[in-house]
């Protein structure tokens, strides 16, 4: 009888410290109210990835345990979620349909209170944030095997929107199927970049089985769900969604197999204190042009994180560049580099700066 009692003695502690966990949201969200009428009334962006970031980083250095950290931000990744949808209700475009590593890169970047608006394509993406019927979207760009993604980059070439936070996944693919086993599968099915990820697993263990290009994993999963004798490589997500088995999990062949997204808006990002700049530009012609423009950030001493050139579609042999650097455009030193860089260039376009992001896992 004692052992009972102490249980539930902790359970009423457990019950008072839930009540009042319940009050403080209810407050919170009463200041998050106040705060989204001054917005309102400045005409200032709801969604802030700097503040969120601070207060990520506050708490998770705050926190002296046991409760675990990856734990602790998603339980606030939430509340945040919550609180700006009572500010305004969130409309976030995502490169679809439900259940691809974008649509997973949307979830932990807004959380479960926004309303994520899948799209068929990364244009259609873009259109709807420059309509206005999406406040954000949210498209891939690179990965860590495969590299860049050329539909996103030709999007910058004709779209004003700013680059305003970016997501990294460590992603994993799994083998889905309605049996579940691997004698079953006759044919698999899957984007083509997650088939180029899983090549060399492919080839060990189901090599006379053909492999089929489709749209997106999340089309793969369907197909699948109505055919016993086929598999998908797909998110773990997909597995829960389209009612399908887990044949074999993580079978990228690349241990850390991270994608980047990006997060575009119609407005440039508030400052942080620890950002990255994307430029796009094109130079001219002459002898000698990628050391000029290259040389403006290194006598500032400003490091450049990635540089990658894409053909101009109207004219041949002519190419744009996408450049990443440490630093805020406000920043001086990276303000004046991008002035001279202008001196040698066609023209040059700043896609935004953002706050940087630290790697997080593609569960959700």
């Amino acid at each position: 009888m004692s052992e009972k009692k102490t249980i539930e003695e902790i359970r009423n502690s457990i019950d008072e410290l839930d009540d009042r966990i319940l009050e403080l949201l209810n407050q919170r969200a009463s200041m998050v109210i106040a705060i989204g009428a001054l917005k309102k009334g400045e005409d200032r962006e709801f969604y802030v990835p700097s503040r969120e970031r601070e207060i990520y980083e506050r708490l998770l250095g705050k926190n002296p345990g046991p409760f675990p950290n990856e734990a602790l931000k998603s339980i606030f990744r939430e509340i945040i979620s919550a609180s700006l949808a009572l500010e305004e209700p969130m409309k976030v475009a995502f490169f679809g349909p439900k259940a691809t590593f974008t649509h997973i890169a949307a979830m932990q970047q807004f959380g479960l209170s926004a309303e994520l608006i899948p799209q068929k394509s990364i244009p259609a993406v873009f259109e709807e944030v420059e309509k206005g019927k999406a406040q954000y979207g949210v498209v891939p760009v690179e990965n860590s095997t495969e590299g860049m993604v050329s539909h996103t980059l030709d999007m910058f070439m004709e779209s004003d929107l700013k680059i305003i936070s970016e997501v990294l996944l460590e992603v994993h693919h799994y083998l889905l199927s309605r049996t579940g086993r691997l004698e079953d599968i006759k044919k698999v099915y899957s984007h083509p970049q997650p088939i180029a990820q899983c090549r060399e697993w492919l080839a060990d263990n189901l090599p006379n089985v053909p492999v089929v290009d489709v749209a997106s994993t999340a089309v793969a999963a369907q197909i699948v769900s109505e055919d016993s004798t086929a598999a998908a490589i797909a998110s773990e997500l997909a597995s829960s969604l389209y009612g399908l088995k887990i044949v074999r999990e993580r079978i990228e062949d690349q241990v850390n197999n991270f994608t980047r997204f990006l997060v575009i808006g119609r407005k440039f990002a508030e400052k942080s204190g620890d950002d990255k700049t994307s430029l796009m530009f094109s130079v001219k012609d002459e002898p000698g042009i990628l050391h000029r423009m290259l040389e403006p950030f290194a006598k500032r001493g400003i490091n450049l994180t990635k540089i990658e050139s894409r053909p101009l579609k109207k004219k041949a042999w002519e190419y744009i560049f996408f450049l990443d650097l440490n630093g805020h455009v406000s920043d001086p030193d990276v303000s004046a580099a991008i002035h001279d860089l202008r001196e040698c260039c066609q023209f040059v376009k700043i896609l935004g700066s953002y706050p940087k992001t630290s790697r997080e896992k593609s569960e959700p």
